[in-house]
């Protein structure tokens, strides 16, 4: 059962990872490669390159911080959630009798 909870939670976390990754890391990827391309430029005045590194960095440190948010929130709900199902299942054990049973809502908890 417990491997049953391991392996979803790592299917969940892989999802929104790829999920970061379509929305928000290629994006950036792109702009990285864009930025790159400033540097190629010898003509460039020393006021050029500067102007292309504040005009770079201001979007990457907004990419960077929305990503960690998400990752941040999306942790927060993860860890609420299995609290919650523990939680659950803790309190429908009166006995050994039930043990089955508790088992059971565990499992209907994960996979839901």
């Amino acid at each position: 059962m417990v491997e049953l909870q391991q392996f979803r939670v790592q299917e969940v976390v892989a999802s929104m990872v790829k999920g970061l990754e379509k929305e928000n890391i290629w994006k950036m990827q792109d702009l990285m490669c864009w930025c790159a391309s400033i540097w190629e430029d010898s003509q460039a005045t020393m006021q050029q390159v500067h102007q292309g590194i504040e005009c770079c960095h201001k979007p990457l440190a907004q990419g960077q911080a929305l990503v960690s948010s998400k990752l941040e929130k999306f942790q927060d709900r993860l860890a609420w959630y299995m609290m919650h199902c523990n939680d659950k299942a803790k309190g429908s054990i009166d006995g050994w009798s039930k043990e089955l049973q508790v088992k059971q809502q565990l499992k209907s908890s994960v996979t839901t």
